[in-house]
């Protein structure tokens, strides 16, 4: 496996917009597949926001995680974002998205952000929760087809976690 941003491989673009529609729609029912390729298309950097990164096996994307500076519309007080982490069902269990975000910790400290954060439903606090991240708002998002809240959680990029120092 090895990483890379999808500003590299542009033909991929449409199978991870599938994929990432597909694994939000039961928060976010109104994202289209179309929209989801729509932001993709504008991730055309590299180490910058917006930026999508890749887990690759040849050719074949296995995992997708974005850097970006909204994640959604209702909540705005926190910013930037790490979002749409997503591992295809036959590559689950195998570190490939804690590759991820690993990967997108260290791209949002060489960009000299301080603190990231994301949001999650309740099932997903733990994992995160291991990888380093601390809830700090429990958000009731009317949008989230689910009816639960989200929560909103934090790195603190500039502290050495889980072996990635400090820049």
């Amino acid at each position: 496996m090895r990483l890379a941003y999808l500003s590299e491989h542009p033909a991929l673009a449409p199978a991870v917009a599938a994929a990432q529609s597909a694994a939000f729609a039961h928060q976010l029912p109104d994202w289209s597949q179309a929209q989801a390729l729509a932001e993709l298309r504008t991730h055309t950097g590299t180490r910058t926001i917006p930026t999508t990164l890749l887990a690759l096996d040849g050719e074949r994307w296995l995992g997708t995680v974005s850097l970006l500076e909204n994640d959604h519309d209702r909540i705005r007080d926190y910013s930037p974002w790490l979002a749409t982490l997503v591992v295809r069902d036959d590559m689950r269990g195998r570190g490939i998205g804690t590759a991820l975000v690993r990967r997108c910790v260290e791209d949002a400290r060489a960009l000299g952000i301080v603190t990231l954060y994301l949001y999650c439903v309740l099932s997903l606090v733990d994992y995160y929760a291991r990888l380093g991240w601390t809830v700090v708002a429990r958000v009731h998002v009317v949008a989230v087809a689910s009816g639960d809240d989200v929560f909103v959680m934090a790195f603190d990029c500039s502290a050495q976690r889980h072996g990635i120092d400090p820049a």
